[in-house]
């Protein structure tokens, strides 16, 4: 019975050690196994794409002009407010005229003395002339000596040189006259167009200085309101696609229900930097969009505004969704190991874009040639066929997780939660 037992015994444990054995090896087998992704997939279709660049900026009147006075003084007529309408010719501003005034009348007064003195230098020329031909005469005759028709000459010289100077005296009042009488004139300023005064710095009785003074005071600006445009600032790398004539769709953060059509006409040639010599470097074109019919807008200088400048249009052509584009390296997309940092380096020039196309439930990483784009979709130029299949999510399987011959599990109807996006 004791043996009988001690067989029992070593069949059970036998048996055990079997299943724990079948049981690891089950185990070890299944782990294994290669994992199935879960992705999103679209087909790859024919549509149109319109490639956009976006940028941001202001609202500003095609044509403004900024009022600085030509002459200081104190503002003794102000006849106009901010977000009046004017027409060309209307008085704008007058300055204290008082002593432009008193300028005018003592050139006025300089002049005239100048101009006597002209007159009397004019009638002792004259005498001179006249002692001085007689004394020809009576030389010739020999009833006078040559010092007497000598000293005629000299008279007849210095008379003449006085005429010339009380000329050029009589020149150099009229100048100052006209000078004084411009500055009298700048005292009073009209509007140069028609338009709007957008910007009013200046008060009723303030002093203002011409610009002989630096700039001199900028009193206001007159605004032709019927001509608007959009001034955006466009990124370096951006600028390059931005061409005159591009079609421009504006969004005027105060009219967040209305798109405005705008047509790109100036290009800045010289860009602006900011942040210079730091991280956040950042250079900037000055791009400038008329807008088409502003008189259907309440548009105001100074608004902010969104440009999406569409600067090509490629019509049916082969399309994906732009994150199903990726970058992989032959190596990666075989499914091999991680490359170290050097390898990465030497297979850097190697990498090419890749699209993922689903089939019989595992992936081929297919290379691919892209055109424009815009904010969803891609142009394929080149490596696929219309009708596939390509995978369109998630981020991460797209960037990380796939590789050539991966097996997934294509879940387009639900919501598939997706880690580090």
């Amino acid at each position: 019975m004791a043996t009988n037992k001690k067989k029992k015994k070593v069949f059970i444990f036998s048996g055990a050690g079997l299943l724990l054995i079948i049981l690891i090896a089950a185990i070890v087998i299944g782990g294994k196994k290669e994992p199935v992704i879960v992705v999103q997939t679209e087909k790859v279709v024919h549509r149109t794409i319109t490639q956009v660049v976006t940028a941001s900026g202001s609202i500003q009147p095609t044509v403004e002009v900024k009022i600085n006075p030509e002459v200081s003084g104190e503002i003794v007529e102000l006849p106009v407010v901010e977000g009046q309408r004017v027409t060309k010719g209307q008085l704008l501003l007058k300055i204290r005229p008082d002593t432009y005034l008193a300028q005018v009348q003592q050139n006025q007064a300089a002049l005239q003395a100048t101009e006597a003195n002209l007159e009397l230098a004019k009638a002792n020329f004259a005498k001179a002339e006249s002692d001085y031909n007689r004394a020809k005469e009576m030389y010739a005759k020999h009833l006078t000596s040559a010092s007497d028709i000598e000293n005629s000459k000299t008279q007849y010289d210095v008379t003449k040189a006085q005429v010339d100077a009380n000329k050029s005296q009589v020149a150099q009042a009229e100048g100052a006259l006209k000078v004084a009488q411009d500055n009298l004139s700048k005292t009073t300023i009209h509007a140069p167009m028609d338009g709007v005064i957008s910007t009013l710095n200046s008060k009723l009785g303030e002093r203002v200085l011409g610009t002989n003074f630096s700039l001199g005071t900028e009193v206001m600006d007159v605004a032709d309101m019927a001509s608007m445009e959009a001034q955006v600032d466009v990124d370096e790398n951006d600028v390059v696609l931005v061409a005159v004539g591009d079609t421009a769709i504006l969004s005027v953060d105060a009219f967040p229900d209305t798109k405005v059509k705008g047509i790109v006409y100036q290009i800045a040639t010289s860009g602006t930097t900011t942040g210079s010599g730091t991280q956040d470097q950042v250079t900037n074109f000055l791009v400038k969009i008329k807008v088409l019919h502003p008189s259907e807008y309440e548009l105001r200088p100074g608004m902010s505004v969104t440009a999406d400048i569409q600067t090509a249009t490629h019509y049916d052509v082969l399309s994906v969704p732009i994150q199903s584009v990726t970058i992989r390296t032959p190596k990666a997309q075989e499914g091999a190991a991680k490359p170290t940092a050097a390898k990465q380096a030497g297979n850097r020039e190697k990498a090419q874009e890749v699209v993922f196309v689903v089939s019989n439930g595992t992936v081929k990483a297919v290379p691919v040639k892209r055109g424009i784009s815009d904010d969803n979709y891609v142009e394929i130029t080149s490596g696929l066929k219309e009708g596939e299949e390509v995978v369109s999510g998630t981020f991460v399987a797209i960037s990380r997780e796939l590789n050539d011959g991966s097996k997934v599990r294509v879940e387009n109807n639900k919501m598939v939660a997706t880690k580090g996006v």
